[in-house]
């Protein structure tokens, strides 16, 4: 089946981006979500980022009114599945808001759609089931979409293998690198690695062992990077951190899922909201003298 019209269910900061290449790549897009606010966040990331594109030369603005009349911003879930050919889902890193999510989208997406998971850390097998077609649900997963290109393709025991060469092919027409996670594996294979770090970085900041700014010194001068793990934390975002940590049964995770709470509690979820670690558009780490 050709794939035409692509629904992201989920406006927030990678549903956005995932919707806007999708347009970009021609595609025809909805993207639903539960509030105004979040539909409006939307449209003005992608706004953002579009100029951000032509400004750097990769788009021609001449292209903009086009791209974003290939997307609709919709309240009403009937409307974002509506002939559907697609569907990526990236609501909160929670299961069973993900199994509520999918048993509505299950009984509204017409029978031809195919329906994949954007999540980061959960599997495709704690929900499939609630789509009500297992056979086509599989994690197509996302990761900054214009910078970091992979898609991560991790079908569920039950995934339909044809599938796997059609999101390739997906991920190909999206820009994306397409990667194969052989079996289910809680975070993919990148997301495992990052993990690790992340990790060890919140352990050392939790036991008092260094500042959020020497953590990153030290990463960023080692293996010349141009953010460290806090840094890197802020670009994903402390909510989306703090909802894989608090799930982790070892007690450093959940230690540094405490301290990330109390960012959270202050409104501060990284660049995204201008604070986190560091504040916004001009984080310390990129001066020059963080590093001297």
């Amino acid at each position: 089946m050709e794939i035409k019209k692509i629904c992201i269910l989920g406006a927030g900061t990678l549903g956005s981006r995932v919707a806007l290449q999708a347009a970009i790549s021609g595609f025809e897009v909805k993207v639903y979500d539960i509030t105004q606010k979040a539909l409006d966040f939307s449209l003005n990331t992608m706004q953002k980022i579009l100029h951000l594109l032509v400004k750097s030369g990769q788009l021609n603005k001449e292209d903009l009114a086009s791209i974003l009349a290939r997307i609709e911003f919709t309240l009403d879930p009937k409307v974002a599945v509506a002939d559907a050919d697609f569907i990526n889902e990236s609501v909160t890193e929670e299961p069973e808001i993900k199994k509520k999510v999918w048993k509505q989208f299950g009984e509204l997406a017409p029978e031809k759609t195919w329906f994949t998971t954007n999540t980061s850390y959960l599997l495709p097998s704690m929900f499939a089931e609630e789509s009500g077609r297992p056979a086509k649900f599989c994690a197509f997963h996302f990761h900054d979409v214009f910078y970091s290109r992979v898609v991560d393709i991790m079908p569920h025991p039950g995934t339909d293998p044809s599938m796997i060469p059609m999101l390739e092919d997906l991920g190909r027409k999206l820009n994306q690198v397409p990667v194969l996670v052989k079996k289910e594996n809680p975070g993919y294979i990148f997301n495992t690695m990052l993990m690790a770090l992340i990790g060890a970085a919140g352990k050392l900041l939790t036991k008092e062992v260094g500042s959020i700014e020497d953590i990153d010194r030290s990463w960023m001068v080692n293996f010349h990077m141009p953010m460290g793990p806090f840094g890197i934390l802020d670009s994903i975002g402390l909510d989306t951190a703090w909802h894989v940590t608090h799930n982790l049964p070892d007690a450093a995770s959940k230690a540094f899922a405490a301290h990330l709470k109390t960012y959270l509690d202050q409104g501060k979820l990284g660049e995204k909201t201008g604070e986190g670690f560091y504040s916004y558009p001009n984080p310390a780490y990129k001066n020059p003298d963080f590093i001297k």
